[in-house]
C-alpha cells in the first residue's frame, strides 16, 4: 500500500489500501480549515470512504478569531465547519486547549528559558495531533486518520516506511520526525504524492469554500513572529537582562533577556569588536550570551534526545555498525552526509563535513542516503560536539 498518486488524481478506488471496501471503511480526517487538509476530506468522500471530520480548537477562541495566517484559529474553524456542509460528511470540533498549551506552549516557554530553541509544529504533530488526535479518531471506530502534510506513506519489506512528499517545495518530512512506527500503521497521507498546484486544482474542483484561502505562514499562538513576547506572557519576568561575553572572558555589553537570542544570529547584538561576532552559546543559568567568531559555531557531531528511529533492526544496532545517513538540522538547509556512531554508551551523528550554527533544542532528521527520501527517524539536539573535537571523540 501507498500514499502516493498518480499524476493527476482520477478519484480511483481504495487509495488508501484497505482490503475492504471503501464504504465500508471509516476515515477520520484531521481538518484545520485550511486548503490541504480540506482536499483530503473532499477526495477521500469522492472516493467512497466513510468520512468524519474533525478539528481541534487549539488555543483560545476569542483571541484567535482575527489571527490570520495561522491555522486551528477561530476562522479556521468556521472554514472547516463550512468544508465539510459542502461535501456532507459530519464534523466535530474538539476542545485540545489545555492539551495543547500544556504539551506545546508551556514546552515552547520552557525550552526557550533553557536556553534551547523549541520548534513547537513538531511537538504539537508528535503529541496533540499524532497521539491525542490519533487515540479519539480509534474511539470512533476509524480504520485510519487521514492528514493534509506533505509526506509520503509506503509499504517497506519491514512495514511502513515514511519517505520525502514528492513536491519537494512542499515537503514537511523534518516536522513529522517523530513519528513511530505504530503511528504509521494507522496513518495515511493521500497528499504525499501530489505537486501544491495539483492540490489547488482539486478545491476547485470541488467547489470548496476555501478553494482561494492562502497558507498558514506562523506558528499559530505566536502572533506577528514574536517569539520573545510569548514567552514573557506565559512566563512573567523571563525577559531579564544579563552579560554579553565574549569567548575570551571578555564582557563586550549587556542584554534584555536570553529569550531574544538563538545559536548562529549575528544582527541584533548591539555590540562591535571590529571584526564579526555570532552567539555560539546561551547559558541561560547564568543569564549570559556568548558570543564569538564564526568558525566557533562549527559542528563536527551531534548527541540527540528523544530519538526515534524507523529504520531497519535497532538504533543501537544502526550506531554501532556507523550506518551511512544523511543529517538535516535546519527545516530550511539541505540534507548533508553524515553516520551514525557510538560515543559515551549513547548514538551520536558525526557530519563529514563541519556544520554551522546548530542550535540545541532544534532537531535533526535523519534520511536514508540511497535515494535520500526515506526518513530513518532523528531527535532533539541535546548538544554538539566542537569541530576541533571529531579527532579525539573519534
Amino acid at each position: 500500500m501507498t500514499d502516493t498518486h498518480a499524476a493527476a488524481w482520477t478519484g480511483g478506488p481504495n487509495s488508501l489500501g484497505f482490503a475492504k471496501a471503501p464504504a465500508d471503511t471509516r476515515v477520520v480526517a484531521a481538518m484545520s480549515g485550511g486548503v490541504d487538509s480540506s482536499v483530503v476530506a473532499a477526495m477521500l468522500k469522492a472516493e467512497g470512504y466513510d468520512v468524519i471530520g474533525i478539528t481541534l480548537q487549539l488555543y483560545d477562541h476569542g483571541a484567535a478569531i482575527e489571527k490570520k495566517g495561522a491555522c486551528c484559529a477561530g476562522q479556521d474553524i468556521h472554514d472547516a465547519r463550512n468544508v465539510a456542509a459542502q461535501i456532507g460528511i459530519p464534523h466535530y470540533v474538539l476542545d485540545y486547549e489545555s492539551k495543547f498549551r500544556e504539551q506545546v506552549m508551556e514546552d515552547f516557554a520552557d525550552t526557550y528559558l533553557a536556553g534551547s530553541t523549541p520548534i513547537p509544529c513538531i511537538r504539537c504533530n508528535q503529541t496533540v495531533k499524532f497521539s491525542d488526535l490519533l487515540k479519539t479518531a480509534k474511539d470512533l471506530g476509524a480504520d485510519c486518520l487521514a492528514t493534509g502534510h506533505y509526506i509520503r506513506r509506503t509499504d517497506g519489506p519491514d512495514g511502513p516506511e515514511l519517505h520525502r512528499a514528492a513536491d519537494a517545495s512542499r515537503d514537511q518530512s523534518y516536522f513529522l520526525f517523530a513519528t513511530t512506527k505504530e503511528q504509521l500503521d494507522y496513518l495515511r497521507f493521500p497528499l504525499g504524492g501530489l505537486p501544491k498546484t495539483e492540490v489547488r486544482e482539486l478545491a476547485d474542483k470541488f467547489n470548496l469554500p476555501v478553494a482561494a484561502k492562502p497558507d498558514s505562514q506562523d506558528i499559530c499562538f505566536v502572533p506577528e513572529g514574536s517569539y520573545a513576547a510569548v514567552v514573557e506572557k506565559l512566563r512573567p519576568g523571563s525577559g531579564r537582562g544579563g552579560d554579553i561575553v565574549h569567548l575570551d572572558g571578555t564582557v563586550l555589553g549587556q542584554h534584555d533577556g536570553v529569550i531574544h537570542y538563538t545559536i548562529g544570529q549575528r544582527r541584533g547584538l548591539g555590540v562591535a569588536t571590529g571584526e564579526p561576532i555570532f552567539v555560539v552559546k546561551i547559558d541561560a543559568p547564568n543569564r549570559r550570551v556568548i558570543v564569538g567568531p564564526r568558525e566557533a559555531l562549527l559542528t563536527s557531531g551531534l548527541f540527540l534526545e528523544e530519538l526515534n528511529w524507523l529504520g531497519s533492526g535497532s538504533l543501537e544496532e544502526a550506531a554501532k555498525a556507523g550506518v551511512r545517513v544523511l543529517v538535516r538540522v535546519r527545516s530550511t538547509r539541505p540534507p548533508v552526509p553524515g553516520c551514525l556512531g557510538w560515543k559515551d554508551e549513547m548514538p551520536v551523528i558525526w557530519f563529514d563535513d563541519p556544520e554551522e550554527g546548530v542550535a540545541r533544542g532544534q532537531a535533526a532528521v535523519l534520511y536514508d542516503p540511497e535515494g535520500a527520501t526515506r526518513i530513518l527517524g532523528g531527535g532533539f539536539i541535546r548538544r554538539s560536539i566542537p569541530a576541533d573535537a571529531r579527532v579525539a571523540a573519534a
